[in-house]
């Protein structure tokens, strides 16, 4: 099977991008599942329960998220709602929503769909590393297929993730930076894997957020309100395709796409 990955998309730039681009890919790469980081669809920050609805329309099968998966207060009553749109797994408990699901495809393939978080500068969370281990053996009870976005900003603790579940997952796509790394590879025992699938939206920007507003801040150091930059698009993900018996990664191709 083909899973095509679709890296943090931000503001309406990237859902318009997607919305654009996303029937093309699925034809061209005869891709069976679509999973997409959205943790900044709202204007750059957050998400909400109509645009999550949108890119569901758009065809997108699970939403994965991150640190910003908060940002939006009003969508903390909603993710518990919804078990397709993903927090971190390793959120303390209590926390609402889902960190993992089981999504049966069209053609009626089961794939377990993992969220985590990093800590290396980020918000101090569950362990990732122990976290996924349970869960993997969760998910494994009912398929040998599964996706993991880890958040994460360190390369280092990415790499080691990888490295941590190879063979006992099929892909491990990094997210977060919104710059893409050259660095996709299939790791020794099977595992797809790539530091940072890239950012879909403003290609002129700085992560997306207007490029003058960011200067400001690192010449003045002044807190300010951040907008998302306007302009041309791009579409940065990755399409991983998987051996349906074994869950084993055959092959992993980086995608960067300009709109219009």
């Amino acid at each position: 099977m083909k899973i095509l990955f679709i890296g943090d998309i931000v503001g309406k730039t990237g859902r318009t991008a997607v919305k654009a681009l996303l029937p093309n890919l699925v034809d061209k790469y005869k891709v069976d599942m679509v999973i997409a980081n959205g943790e900044n669809i709202a204007g750059g920050f957050g998400l909400t329960e109509t645009l999550v609805s949108e890119l569901f329309k758009m065809g997108i099968h699970v939403i994965t998220t991150g640190n910003h998966v908060w940002d939006k207060k009003d969508f903390v009553n909603y993710i518990s709602k919804d078990n397709r749109v993903l927090r971190p797994f390793n959120f303390p408990p209590g926390a609402p929503g889902y960190g993992s699901i089981i999504f049966t495809t069209a053609a009626g393939l089961k794939v377990g769909v993992l969220n985590l978080s990093g800590r290396v500068f980020m918000n101090t969370l569950d362990c990732p590393f122990r976290t996924a281990k349970a869960e993997i053996q969760n998910l494994s009870k009912d398929t040998n297929i599964i996706f993991i976005d880890f958040h994460a900003e360190a390369t280092s603790e990415k790499i080691a993730f990888g490295y941590f579940v190879d063979g006992k997952a099929s892909c491990v796509a990094g997210t977060h930076t919104h710059v893409q790394t050259a660095d996709e590879k299939i790791l020794p025992n099977g595992t797809a894997y790539i530091t940072d699938v890239g950012m879909t939206g403003p290609a002129h920007s700085c992560i997306g957020i207007d490029v003058n507003q960011i200067i400001q801040r690192f010449l003045t150091a002044m807190p300010a309100k951040f907008e998302t930059a306007q302009g041309e698009a791009v579409l940065s993900a990755v399409v991983v395709e998987i051996n349906n018996d074994i869950g084993k990664a055959t092959g992993i191709q980086r995608l960067q796409i300009t709109y219009p």
